[in-house]
């Protein structure tokens, strides 16, 4: 979408009044690309939940001093429309959900590592998580692939420099091994990249010709991202929508001969002329269709918190799979003690002032988020995300925890990178 969110709901309005349809759900993969908009099919009857796919610089910026923690370049940095949702000045007719892609306003995400509300109604997923909308369950993966970051820990912290303000949005192992903890059947996955190998299940020659440049990946098999690739085939979910490329692709993924199908779409920017916008019908249950906290996914982040990287020291885990299902009760009495609602939105910095003079913007600096602080208390987790921890994390300050706590033993440390290797830059 790339800003154009007042775009994006005008559009699933003039659809709604056009087809007779009614959109309960709107999910956005990345740059607020990518927009599905769905119908919730309400006792398995036919519905439709939209999907679109858009490209908009600087998704959840807030004012001008998010603008500089966006990555791209400042002639091209402009407030577009989020920050009328931010204030309170204009409402989301839909709910919302998002992920990350690689045009975001990096700082306020990060206040949001583990999801939350960016604005009413507006929930970004986080790095890596799941949620539930009614009794749907979609998952989602923030970010792009680059593997000289992927197993680092996640050190960057604003402001941000010419590498940080790149190297804070790239999928890093931990995040995507949380994932592969999963067991659960989820309904939706999304993700910015498109898993490696893809286009070989959709029309590979009509892509290339729409994007000739494209051609030599495409052909070597190396288009698209190899954690997201491993995810699909573990999660194995019957929708995955992606974004990134700028361009419409679906696929059909039979997994094994007698697997289940995943259907998959990645859709074009938000423009005029151009396919960004699907509606979907997806089975669920009468409601209530709220957003909610996914009880699996509350057991992994609390069975994995105790080894949050937060440096550059490399990081990575053995494959097998860790019980969590000690975590997973624990996780479930608390839910039915509390609710699993989310807390509110919460503003942490002032709103852009259209009215006000443009100035040279503060330097960033991190904000603890309510919404945080409360998902961590929840959860019985210490806050490890302020700057001071993306030089080393005090383990000491891990409260107890249901099940086996990781160790050392569980840790694999591949060779140093070269610290020199500067970031790619990102498209």
């Amino acid at each position: 979408m790339h800003g154009e969110l007042d775009k994006v709901y005008d559009t699933l309005r003039r659809l709604e009044e056009a087809e007779g349809v009614k959109i309960d759900l709107l999910l956005c993969c990345g740059d607020f690309q990518v927009q599905a908009a769905a119908r919730c099919a309400h006792s398995f009857d036919s519905g439709a939940l939209p999907l679109q796919n858009g490209a908009f610089m600087g998704l959840a910026v807030r004012n001008e001093s998010d603008l500089q923690c966006v990555n791209v370049k400042p002639k091209y940095r402009t407030m577009n429309s989020f920050w009328k949702y931010y204030s309170g000045q204009a409402v989301a007719p839909y709910p919302t959900i998002f992920i990350g892609g690689n045009h975001e306003a990096s700082n306020y995400l990060w206040e949001l590592y583990y999801g939350g509300w960016a604005a009413p109604n507006i929930y970004f997923l986080g790095f890596a998580g799941v949620v539930k909308f009614g009794n749907i369950r979609v998952g989602g993966l923030s970010g792009i692939h680059k593997q000289q970051h992927y197993h680092l820990g996640h050190y960057e912290r604003p402001p941000y420099n010419e590498g940080t303000i790149r190297s804070v949005y790239h999928v890093r192992h931990y995040d995507v091994l949380k994932l592969m903890h999963v067991k659960e059947p989820l309904d939706i996955f999304m993700s910015h990249d498109w898993p490696l190998g893809i286009t070989e299940y959709g029309n590979r020659q009509k892509l290339i010709q729409e994007k000739r440049f494209f051609e030599e990946e495409v052909n070597k098999r190396t288009l698209g991202s190899e954690p997201a690739a491993r995810l699909l085939n573990k999660l194995k979910p019957p929708y995955w929508f992606s974004a990134h490329l700028h361009c419409k692709f679906p696929a059909v993924i039979q997994h094994g001969e007698d697997g289940p199908t995943t259907k998959f779409l990645a859709l074009d920017k938000c423009l005029l002329g151009r396919g960004f916008l699907q509606v979907i019908d997806i089975p669920s249950s009468p409601g209530p269709h709220e957003i909610q906290y996914d009880e699996e996914w509350l057991a992994i982040t609390r069975k994995f918190n105790s080894v949050f990287p937060l440096t550059r020291m490399p990081f990575t885990m053995r494959d097998e799979q860790l019980d969590t299902q000690d975590d997973q009760q624990w996780v479930r009495s608390k839910l039915n003690a509390r609710g699993a609602k989310p807390i509110d939105f919460v503003q942490t910095t002032p709103s852009f002032d259209p009215s006000k003079p443009a100035s040279n913007p503060p330097l960033t600096v991190h904000y603890r988020n309510p919404q945080t602080e409360s998902f961590l208390q929840l959860l019985d987790l210490p806050y490890l995300l302020d700057p001071s921890n993306s030089h080393g994390v005090n383990r000491n300050e891990s409260s107890s925890q249901a099940g086996r706590t990781l160790d050392s033993d569980d840790i694999e440390l591949p060779e140093d990178p070269d610290e020199d290797d500067p970031a790619e830059d990102d498209d």
